[in-house]
């Protein structure tokens, strides 16, 4: 075994005497410890929060969307989309034609995204689970259309979907308006509808009341075009391939295929963002933690000077001596480490299993905070505490050799 590696273990694992040293240099391994383990139950929450806002996320929205690169709408009965559409790996096909209108519910209003989608969108079979009330069904059995309204609408028009007496009115410009009508009515297209359901995913969709396609032609007189084609493939389809393959087909000029990323990379970027945030600020915490060695290796030095004296005596360099103290503030950090790491898994084990921490706040979604683990945040804390630790030890064997040759005459 190496010289410096075993006076160090004997220093910090002797178990004759126990000084203030030894104290302080447990509480030095303590620091390491909290922090590693703070930093292993904070990544994996943040791994859980992203897990549960992204499933969300892809319960409502395609796994691709074809929309036009200039203007609003585009006729999709052409040969391409129709090659798209017989694609046997197509799991959905939904025509999608969107637009902001007006709404009038009793005496409230408010403008909202209206989306009116094809057939196709009720396969999604995750769609119940974005429901907070009543039910996701667009058409009634008598043929009727029906709405289902997102969260914030609902809100701020106090809609009760448990009162068939109330219509939901659209209010939207029509395409059609007299010139010179002087009834300011003339120039909107109003339509009646009754909302069936309400449901939450997220605050850039609970905006939305979403409709049938054939409501929204009507409101908008458009019977041919839409505002954007949403598509779902079969599990065990290569997206990334597909969508090259879809943006082939169509050309770079006019149309562009976006994946889930591409639709909404605020959101990606966000929950990226805040994770590494915290990395960042719990990082410094770990660097406080493991400078505190150098302290009470400084402390170490001067207690065992005697020692360093006879060593030095006997025929020991000055790198044996320093090994003995980079190893001493490495063995403290990587047993701090070590068993943090182990700590923070199994509270996060506990976590999954048990949720005794709660979220609050009257959540529908998940009442405890959620928690995921990913080896490479494993792999990081380890790199993170040795990285700062191989700095800190190395300052602390430098300081070791200081003085040595008075060390020596002192003896």
């Amino acid at each position: 075994m190496n010289t410096s590696i075993y006076i160090a273990k004997r220093y910090l694992f002797s178990v004759k005497k126990m000084h203030a040293i030894n104290i302080i240099s447990g509480i030095s391994m303590l620091g390491v410890f909290i922090g590693s383990a703070a930093l292993v139950i904070i990544l994996s929450v943040f791994n859980g929060l992203e897990g549960v806002i992204l499933s969300l996320y892809n319960n409502f929205t395609p796994q691709l969307v074809i929309e036009p690169v200039k203007g609003k709408t585009f006729a999709d009965n052409i040969a391409p989309f129709n090659k798209i559409k017989s694609d046997p790996a197509i799991f959905s096909y939904v025509e999608v034609l969107q637009e902001r209108a007006l709404l009038r519910y009793r005496n409230h209003q408010v403008i909202a995204t209206m989306k009116g989608v094809g057939d196709g969108f009720l396969k999604n079979p995750r769609l119940d689970s974005i429901v907070l009330n009543g039910s996701f069904d667009l058409m009634s059995k008598n043929k009727e259309p029906l709405a289902v309204v997102g969260a914030t609408v609902q809100g701020s028009l106090g809609i009760n979907v448990n009162d068939p007496f109330s219509a939901l009115q659209v209010y939207a410009p029509s395409r059609k308006a007299p010139l010179n009508s002087i009834n300011p009515a003339d120039e909107f297209v109003v339509r009646n509808i009754t909302p069936i359901g309400i449901f939450s995913v997220q605050q850039d969709f609970d905006d939305m009341v979403i409709v049938p396609l054939s409501f929204m032609r009507d409101l908008l007189a458009d019977s041919i075009e839409v505002s954007s084609v949403e598509l779902n493939y079969k599990k065990g389809t290569n997206i990334n391939k597909v969508q090259a393959e879809i943006q082939q087909q169509l050309g770079d000029g006019t149309y562009t295929v976006k994946n889930r990323y591409e639709q909404n990379t605020l959101l990606y970027k966000i929950l990226h963002s805040e994770k590494w945030a915290v990395f960042i600020i719990l990082s410094f915490v770990l660097v406080i933690a493991i400078f505190n060695i150098i302290g009470s290796l400084t402390m170490l030095v001067i207690d065992k000077k005697k020692d360093i004296a006879i060593l030095s005596s006997l025929g020991a360099g000055k790198q044996l001596i320093k090994g003995i103290f980079f190893f001493e503030g490495m063995f403290i950090s990587l047993v701090g480490c070590a068993g943090g790491i182990i700590a923070g898994l199994i509270f996060g084990l506990l976590q999954q299993h048990y949720g005794f921490i709660k979220m609050g706040g009257g959540l529908t979604v998940i009442n405890a905070y959620p928690v995921a683990f990913k080896w490479t945040d494993f792999v990081l804390v380890l790199f993170t505490v040795t990285g700062i630790a191989v700095i800190a030890s190395a300052i602390s064997a430098r300081l070791s050799v200081k003085g040595l040759d008075d060390f020596k005459q002192n003896l």
